[in-house]
């Protein structure tokens, strides 16, 4: 089992930054590709950004150079720095974990953090 925790959502303006962390515990954090995901009322969870076990990075059109994952296997950690935020990018934002050849898949994933919430203001 691997408990997910996020943190570092908030309010913030259009244009505006911020970082979200997801610090993992249990099983080996290293084993694990990460991702990050996003849900609006009545829609299903969106991939946004995904990290592997060797550091391989992949990211959806839709964030592609605003957002960067990275990870930090001695922190059993995972960041999403996010950029030029949008109102649109308004979600509850996820932290998955998962196999490297699936990460970006939603039903794919073995875990999921409980989500925090990301509000941006026009």
């Amino acid at each position: 089992q691997v408990h997910l925790v996020e943190s570092g959502g908030g309010l913030v303006q259009a244009g505006g930054s911020l970082r979200l962390s997801c610090a993992a515990s249990g099983r080996t954090f290293s084993n694990y590709a990460m991702g990050w995901f996003r849900q609006t009322p009545g829609k299903g969870r969106e991939f946004l950004a995904a990290i592997s076990t060797s550091a391989t990075t992949h990211y959806a059109d839709s964030v592609k150079g605003r957002f960067t994952i990275s990870r930090d296997n001695a922190k059993n950690t995972v960041y999403l720095q996010m950029a030029s935020l949008k109102p649109e990018d308004t979600a509850v934002y996820y932290c998955a974990a998962g196999n490297d050849n699936y990460i970006t898949k939603a039903p794919s994933i073995y875990y999921w953090g409980q989500g925090t919430q990301v509000t941006v203001s026009s």
